[in-house]
């Protein structure tokens, strides 16, 4: 009896997940109207921001020449001889993609692809949160405006670090990280390994991403934390043994803002204090891995966000990038409102303070306020589960097997409620 109320059960979710398929499309075409509306949108952004981009591309450029040896003081003696280019290799190896073209219009290519590639993430989020919620009832046509309203706040701040200030590595490593999600969602754990480990060789920072890792059964943590220490190893050690002083580009400092919400914690010195960076790291590891062991995964990229935003002493615009993702997942992935108003109150409230907002101070109190209630938000708020019966995947298998009705408390690809 249970065998055949499973293939009862298998067979709606499927005549469901045909029907999805369908749905949202323009006419015959395989374009859906949320993405045509984001790809208009997508456009009209880069077409304002492109008069004036480029503004940190010629970091990447540079970066790009050093290590190929186009330029002296390079190779593998990069970052001792250039501690301020705090830039992945593979960062720069990406770049080199486009050194075949005229200067100007690489930049213009990088920048195109670098917006194509936001547009991707969000068609990347909304089939992972539809994956995701196999089986329990999904209305895709919600999705795709959730979607849709999400992906309308995040394509401005992706213009900012895509086009405006053509961040190559920040654009790399949220790209990864992005598919690190999904890798996720499908329980594989090899890929996840490997992509978190392209984010670090894109963006160091991106460490902060790698509680992703606990997320997965534990019978997979040992063999996903050996692989992404062997691809973050074949990026940086070559730099780290050939020139042992490589280390000293760590401690690189940067002016402490007067709109650093540091400040607020009583670092009020010119410069970057001692104890920034660890503690930046230490807060955004901590709370990813105890976002994972309360069952909320997806709010894990977006607390390691508010992490870096409420203890940098830069307050670049292109910072809310990373943000803006975290939300979207959330919205997207971590609960089934209609409306994902998380994504627009980050927007309104990290760029509308930037643009409108004119004391430094302010805009650092403002920022940590974000911050801090977008944490608890997403930590400690109710979360509709999904209806029972919902289908999940194993880690180990592509099978789909029945689950009892476990809402994203659960750490995915689990068949038990925790």
């Amino acid at each position: 009896m249970r065998n055949a109320d499973n293939a009862d059960s298998l067979a709606r979710v499927n005549a469901a997940d045909k029907d999805g398929a369908h749905v949202g499309r323009i006419g015959r075409s395989p374009l859906r109207w949320h993405l045509a509306l984001l790809t208009v949108w997508t456009l009209a952004w880069f077409i304002a921001a492109e008069r004036h981009g480029g503004v940190s591309w010629h970091y990447i450029k540079n970066g790009e020449q050093l290590l190929f040896g186009q330029v002296p003081g390079g190779g593998l003696a990069l970052y001792v001889n250039h501690p301020e280019l705090q830039i992945g290799p593979v960062s720069f190896l990406v770049a080199g993609l486009f050194a075949p073209f005229p200067a100007g219009l690489g930049e213009k290519l990088a920048e195109a692809t670098m917006s194509g590639l936001g547009l991707y993430m969000l068609v990347l989020i909304g089939r992972t949160a539809a994956e995701h919620y196999r089986g329990s009832g999904l209305n895709h046509k919600r999705l795709q405006q959730r979607v849709l309203i999400a992906g309308l706040a995040f394509i401005p701040m992706w213009v900012e670090v895509s086009v405006r200030f053509a961040h190559l590595d920040d654009v790399l490593a949220l790209f990864f990280t992005t598919l690190a999600v999904r890798s996720l969602v499908r329980g594989n754990a090899t890929a996840l390994g490997v992509i978190l480990a392209l984010a670090v060789d894109s963006k160091p920072w991106a460490v902060a991403f790698l509680p992703l890792l606990l997320a997965l059964p534990k019978s997979t943590w040992l063999r996903s934390c050996a692989v992404v220490v062997g691809v973050v190893a074949v990026a940086w050690l070559p730099f780290y043994l050939t020139h042992m002083n490589t280390m000293n580009a760590a401690h690189f400092t940067i002016p402490n803002q007067a709109a650093s919400s540091l400040r607020w914690f009583g670092a009020t010195g010119s410069v970057t204090p001692w104890w920034d960076r660890p503690a930046q790291m230490a807060l955004g590891l901590g709370l990813g891995a105890w976002a994972v062991r309360r069952g909320r995964w997806p709010a894990m990229v977006l607390l390691a966000a508010d992490a870096r935003i409420v203890l940098d002493p830069s307050v670049y615009t292109y910072y809310n990038a990373s943000i803006l993702l975290g939300t979207v997942i959330w919205d997207a992935i971590g609960q089934r409102r209609l409306v994902p108003w998380v994504s627009w109150i980050a927007l309104i409230t990290l760029y509308g303070s930037a643009l409108f907002v004119p004391s430094d101070s302010t805009r650092g109190l403002i920022r940590l306020a974000f911050a801090v209630g977008s944490a608890a938000y997403v930590l400690f708020s109710p979360v509709r589960p999904p209806r029972r019966g919902r289908l999940v995947r194993t880690a180990d298998t592509s099978a789909h097997v029945p689950a009892q009705a476990t809402g994203v408390h659960d750490r995915p690809h689990q068949t038990r409620a925790a």
